[in-house]
């Protein structure tokens, strides 16, 4: 039994070390920015970095009913193309997950309140734990820390 149990805290240890929490975080950044970003991409016509479909425009106005829809519209393919940027790139991790979270939030209580289970739960949870716990090892920020950390010294 002491075998059994001295096999399992070595494999505990090895899945909680710094390697594999980078590697998770990394999948959640991917996973999180991957949502909004393919949605961003929905937004702008084709070929063009940014610049919005009108078919957009309608949208916010028809199915989310979302006042001010030209600018409510533009704000929001800016910020699905910006903010799962810097989460990949794991610059201002935190920052861009809690502009996720915003939004998230904004889309179940105003667009879709009954995706909750269904979806919402989910992006929620991949944000709050990049705001928690950071980008990990695999970042900008963690690079930038170090940095700012030597200078300071």
């Amino acid at each position: 039994m002491k075998k059994i149990v001295g096999l399992y805290d070595k494999a505990v240890a090895v899945i909680s070390g710094r390697a594999a929490e980078a590697i998770s975080l990394l999948f959640v950044r991917i996973a999180l920015a991957g949502i909004f970003w393919r949605s961003a991409r929905t937004k702008v016509e084709d070929g063009s970095w940014l610049q919005m479909k009108e078919l957009t425009v309608d949208l916010f106005r028809d199915e989310y009913g979302m006042p001010f829809p030209e600018v409510t519209g533009l704000i929001a393919t800016y910020a699905e193309h910006f903010l799962p940027i810097l989460i990949i790139l794991g610059l201002f991790t935190r920052f861009g997950a809690a502009g996720l979270l915003v939004m998230t939030l904004v889309i179940q209580f105003f667009v879709y309140p009954e995706a909750w289970w269904s979806v919402h739960i989910l992006w929620v949870v991949l944000a709050l734990t990049l705001i928690v716990r950071g980008g990990g090892l695999l970042t900008l920020d963690h690079l930038l820390a170090g940095k700012r950390k030597g200078a300071a010294e």
